[in-house]
């Protein structure tokens, strides 16, 4: 059961303090932000209008994309925005729904990470039997299945910040809420729930690094009895998965 607070605004003070500082800032992140989402609605646009792109692999990878741009717009049109603002300020609520969407989308993208890496497995390593093990309702619930290890992710995170009371003025050295910065606005001994974060958290980096890790070590084994032209194939189709991770 969440603990009552009575904080309703946290003012972020991690901008600079210079005024023209603070615009020169704004207008880096809005080129860096403007250039993730062209760059990754473009591969969208690419992958959903062309119908030479329909294999596994670039489903995935059109997923990936439009995680990526909602991800980054979570947290870079409010940065952007307060960067002109005298006063950066957002609401206690505002707060929690920024931890949430960040981590879910976040967490999310982890795990489709790593289904693309057992895509690339199944490729190499059983190319025979690729389009029987990776067809259309396999792919599709391997997304989903990525959605929902977001989702309970996100959810386990959030869960743990409304156990936290919050009370009188709250100053956030930060651009935007996350987790470990809020923590330290809570009124209350945050040790456990902490432990609990980064449990949450950690436990999700280290399995999908080690999917990563094993899928890669399988699939640069595998490759030892192939050809010098098999092995050049194959590596290039892992080139864009090793650009993205």
């Amino acid at each position: 059961m969440a603990t009552p607070s009575n904080v309703t605004e946290i003012i972020l003070l991690g901008f600079p303090p210079n005024r023209e500082v603070q615009k020169t800032v704004s207008v880096l992140f809005l080129l860096m932000y403007m250039t993730i989402v062209l760059g990754n609605g473009l591969i969208l646009v690419m992958v959903m209008a062309s119908k030479g792109l329909t294999s596994p692999m670039y489903f995935f990878l059109s997923f990936l994309s439009f995680v990526e741009i909602c991800y980054c717009s979570v947290t870079a049109p409010k940065l952007i925005l307060d960067s002109f603002i005298e006063r950066q300020t957002i609401s206690l609520k505002g707060c929690i729904t920024q931890i949430f969407f960040l981590h879910f989308f976040g967490g999310t993208e982890i795990f489709l990470l790593t289904v693309m890496a057992y895509d690339r497995y199944v490729a190499i390593c059983k190319p025979l039997h690729y389009t029987v093990i990776m067809n259309r309702r396999v792919c599709g619930l391997l997304v989903g299945a990525a959605w929902s290890g977001g989702l309970l992710h996100s959810v386990g995170q959030t869960f743990l910040i409304f156990q936290l009371p919050f009370c009188g003025l709250k100053v956030l050295d930060h651009y935007f809420c996350d987790v470990h910065p809020v923590l330290k606005l809570a009124c209350s001994d945050t040790f456990l729930i902490g432990v609990l974060i980064i449990a949450n958290g950690g436990s999700i980096s280290v399995v999908s690094f080690v999917g990563l890790l094993a899928s890669y070590m399988v699939i640069l084994y595998s490759l030892r009895t192939q050809t010098s032209e098999g092995r050049r194939k194959a590596l290039s189709t892992c080139a864009s998965h090793i650009a993205v991770d």
